[in-house]
């Protein structure tokens, strides 16, 4: 099974760890936070760092020749689950603009803090892409 590590160059380059790796046709994707290009987290709350961190993901996933609804299994990391909740509505309607209706496996985790300290939501996924 041949085994390919993607880092898109749109994306800020990554030490220590890939954005994505595909084995096979299962492309796990690595945690991403709302950074930009300049690395730096976005500012605008949890709805702007949504954005951000689902952009990141669905970058890496395309890179890796897979679409939005190739996305089998995600996890949210949360930092403050009732804000994400109070704005639940308006990241369902962002999902939906930027991945679709075709939902996959899904949890959310509260956490105490991330990797960096401004950052309010980490999107973690799996995807299966076709040959």
């Amino acid at each position: 099974m041949a085994i390919s590590r993607i880092n898109p160059s749109t994306m800020l380059k990554p030490s220590g760890f890939a954005h994505a790796v595909r084995a096979g046709n299962t492309v796990y994707l690595a945690g991403q936070t709302a950074l930009n290009a300049e690395g730096k987290i976005v500012e605008g709350g949890i709805i702007e760092q949504f954005r951000q961190a689902m952009s990141n993901t669905l970058t890496s996933l395309v890179e890796a020749g897979g679409k939005p609804s190739d996305l089998v299994s995600v996890t949210i990391y949360l930092t403050d689950i009732p804000d994400y909740q109070a704005n639940g509505r308006e990241i369902g309607r962002l999902w939906r603009e930027m991945a679709g209706t075709e939902y996959p496996a899904m949890a959310g985790i509260g956490v105490t803090s991330l990797w960096q300290k401004e950052a309010l939501i980490e999107i973690q996924g799996i995807g299966v892409v076709a040959d």
